[in-house]
């Protein structure tokens, strides 16, 4: 979700423990994925490596007149200015949908009832249909991501929650593997 709702101060330190975590892995320039944990203030990182956002979550960035994360990074590898490339003013956000159980994804409905809701930017489900589903920490992917734009944090949040709600994904159970015969 960005812009964050995270109070000031709150996130000077999740900035001051990011680099500090960078400067200790020796990155200096480039991309990073980081995530961190703030509990009663307190930030601790979870993980912080040299790469970019994964996923389709870069979706939900946009800087200067459309342009990507991904072609931000290049610009920046590049040597090509920046400067014309602020992030757009407008709150976006991006939920990944969890898996609720192990089996196989039969299909998934909702994209016309989520497409009407006034904030939505829209969803991918992004593992197709007959292929096996297994829920984190033992899967290596969620279902899909969905998408929201909007004027605040508040109403993209509400936005991610009222398509999520709608979405209706069927996962059958697998099938069980055929005895072989000795």
């Amino acid at each position: 979700m960005t812009p964050s709702r995270l109070p000031t101060a709150v996130l000077a330190e999740v900035e001051s423990v990011t680099a500090r975590a960078a400067r200790a892995l020796g990155l200096r320039e480039g991309p990073i994925h980081a995530e961190l944990r703030v509990d009663d203030g307190r930030v601790s990182v979870l993980e912080l490596a040299a790469r970019s956002i994964g996923g389709l979550c870069a979706r939900a960035l946009r800087f200067g007149a459309g342009v990507s994360l991904e072609q931000v990074i290049l610009r920046h590898a590049l040597g090509l200015g920046l400067e014309d490339l602020a992030r757009e003013s407008t709150a976006s956000g991006v939920m990944m949908i969890p898996i609720p159980g192990a089996g196989c994804c039969a299909r998934s409905r909702g994209r016309r009832r989520h497409a009407r809701w006034r904030a939505s930017a829209g969803w991918e489900i992004t593992i197709a249909r007959g292929r096996p589903v297994v829920p984190l920490p033992d899967g290596d992917r969620y279902l899909g991501f969905l998408f929201a734009r909007a004027a605040s944090a508040d109403a993209v949040e509400r936005s991610l929650r009222a398509a999520h709600s709608r979405l209706r994904i069927r996962i059958e159970p697998h099938a069980p593997e055929p005895v072989s015969a000795r």
